[in-house]
């Protein structure tokens, strides 16, 4: 967990820790479901001092879901794994002891005194975890705490009276979510000589790296100006032209192409609703940089991750460009625009492709690679978890950029939500970083309809 994070703990306690007045800490068991250690297999070693009880049905789960080839299979055995190394340090049923100081073990979960007091069917997982939290809290003189990220679950515990919470260690406020746009109050004076000049000299640490500020005169709050802030200068922005034929159309939209246009920004996030147009500014600048500038990128590389509503990518007919197709083809509909304005109407798209300097990439494949030297957009990044965003990162190679694009209010993914996902976690972690830059769009340029409809429904 992360330590100090959360208020009413003392410094160095997570939020899975009790202290009791000033005098020491109160252990306590935690029992984990299965989606806690599909959501993160680094869960196992989150709970600090304390124990940990996974039951059975948990591991069977497991079973089930390794044979997977997606991010959860791949947790499902990393999670193995790391039960299996424990084994060595002694039976698991009894208890091991974990690095942090804690223990796990696992347990058999079948209680018919639960059964004959509440009838509730056995046969389920879900019941068979409340039953083990049900049990161990009446014969343990520990606290006993239930970690499930599935809300269903939760509210069946607590009506059992049963301590239930969500794990954790990587959520995010979503709706403190950071910006990257604030608004700041000049003197008159100062805004002359910003305009002046094309700078203005501004040491705080109110003020993140590359963060964004409309400047206003209090004499005269229609006065305005937009900067960045970068090294102790609000700087004027310099990106006012076209680019790849797409103009920005509000503050938001010059801010994300101020980012994504330098290259010394080496990792941009866009966060927005449908329509803003987060993933149509990517592919502009990632277009403009690998087909009109000599900037030193090789290739334009667009990767989405696939988060199956039905049958996975592998029962999908024909080669690897052809199974991807169906989940690629917002990506092909927006080159597919940016070329009917920069280039000419119809068959460019097409032409893009045979260069060779644009490769679209499903996350499946992206694992193990080394990318150097190129624009790299990861569209849809809020169906990411924080292990996905980080694995990808670590395959950034050098002289390369990477976009992460996303809408953390339209997740997919079973196990993610808008506080939890891979992309809200890293806005919140990088934020202070010289080579990153964030801009949360707000405006729907799509179309008034489209407008209309993320707004109201």
């Amino acid at each position: 967990m992360r330590r100090g994070a959360d208020s009413g703990f003392l410094p160095g306690y997570s939020r899975h820790t009790a202290v009791r007045g000033m005098v020491g800490i109160v252990k306590k068991i935690y029992i984990l479901d299965t989606n806690v250690l599909l959501h993160d297999p680094e869960s196992l070693f989150a709970f600090e001092d304390n124990d940990i009880v996974l039951p059975v049905s948990v591991i069977e789960e497991l079973d089930k879901k390794k044979t997977r080839s997606d991010e959860i299979g791949r947790h499902a055995r990393e999670v193995s794994r790391q039960l299996d190394g424990l084994r060595s340090s002694g039976p698991l049923s009894v208890g091991v002891r974990l690095p942090q100081g804690g223990s796990i073990r696992i347990e058999l979960n079948c209680h018919k005194t639960f059964e004959n007091s509440y009838d509730i069917d056995l046969n389920t997982t879900d019941n068979r975890i409340l039953a083990l939290a049900y049990y161990l809290q009446q014969h343990t003189p520990e606290p006993v705490i239930l970690v499930t990220k599935d809300l269903n679950l939760r509210i069946k515990a607590d009506v059992l009276g049963i301590r239930a919470e969500d794990f954790y260690s990587d959520k995010v406020d979503y709706h403190k979510l950071y910006s990257g746009v604030g608004e700041m109050t000049v003197t008159e004076s100062e805004l002359a000589a910003f305009y002046k000049q094309g700078f203005l000299e501004y040491r705080s640490n109110g003020l993140m790296a590359q963060q964004f500020c409309v400047l206003k005169t209090a004499e005269n709050p229609s006065q305005s100006a937009l900067a960045r802030y970068h090294l102790g200068k609000l700087l004027r922005l310099n990106q006012n032209s076209p680019v790849y034929g797409l103009k920005a159309l509000n503050k938001e939209q010059k801010f994300a192409l101020e980012l994504l246009l330098d290259d010394q920004v080496k990792i941009v996030t866009l966060v927005g609703k449908a329509g803003t147009g987060k993933t149509i500014l990517a592919l502009a600048a990632g277009l403009e940089k690998v087909f009109e500038e000599n900037a030193g990128y090789n290739r334009l590389l667009i990767t989405r991750p696939i988060v199956p509503l039905g049958n996975d990518l592998g029962y999908l007919p024909g080669d690897k460009e052809e199974k991807i197709r169906p989940w690629m083809q917002p990506i092909y509909d927006n080159l597919e625009f940016l070329c009917n304005e920069h280039i000419q109407a119809n068959g460019c798209v097409e032409y893009l492709f045979n260069t060779g300097k644009i490769e679209l990439e499903v996350l499946t494949y992206i694992r193990g690679r080394s990318i150097p030297r190129q624009f790299i957009i990861c569209d849809e990044s809020q169906n990411l978890s924080p292990h996905a965003v980080k694995t990808i990162l670590t395959r950034v190679g050098r002289g390369s950029k990477i976009v992460f694009t996303g809408d953390p209010e339209q997740i997919d993914h079973p196990y993610l939500d808008a506080s939890s996902n891979g992309l809200s976690y890293l806005v919140d972690r990088i934020k202070a970083e010289d080579i990153s830059g964030h801009v949360t769009l707000i405006k729907g340029e799509r179309s008034g309809i489209a407008e209309l409809g993320a707004r109201l429904l």
